[in-house]
């Protein structure tokens, strides 16, 4: 019973609560940055579409330019993923597929007949993700204690 009390004393420390705080930041940080870097290699420049299940095709570069990830407001998470673009959910349909209806404009500037356009899964993030799942445990390894 005392062992688990001066253990529970010693966690509860303001010191040791800084370090892990700090360490978890960090360590978050990297993962954002690995995964973030996997799903923007994994995401390719080519005018074709890409097969359905593969990671899209980047035509005008901007999914890859807009990756980036970002710690939660309570810094214990991170956000890793595409901005949304400015018309259109297209980042949320290229990973999990779906339906959005688009508006054809026409030259003349007049708009013209809506369409229901269909997306099959093209996934870059979960991917991403799982390819760095094995390494996660890796950032956070000697962080605290300098170990």
């Amino acid at each position: 019973m005392v062992y688990m009390k001066t253990r529970l004393l010693f966690f509860d420390s303001p010191i040791v609560m800084s370090a892990m705080d700090r360490a978890t930041r960090q360590a978050l940080g990297k993962i954002g940055a690995f995964v973030r870097r996997r799903a923007r290699t994994s995401i390719r420049k080519g005018k074709k579409v890409s097969r359905p299940g593969q990671p899209p095709n980047s035509h005008a570069g901007d999914i890859r330019r807009l990756l980036f990830f970002a710690m939660g407001p309570d810094m214990d998470e991170v956000v890793i993923g595409p901005l949304r673009f400015k018309k259109g959910e297209a980042p949320n349909l290229l990973e999990f597929g779906g339906a959005t209806v688009r508006t054809r404009i026409h030259t003349s500037g007049k708009r013209g007949v809506k369409k229901v356009v269909v997306y099959r899964k093209h996934p870059f993030m979960g991917p991403a993700m799982e390819k760095e799942v094995p390494s996660m445990a890796d950032k956070w390894r000697g962080s605290v204690g300098g170990g």
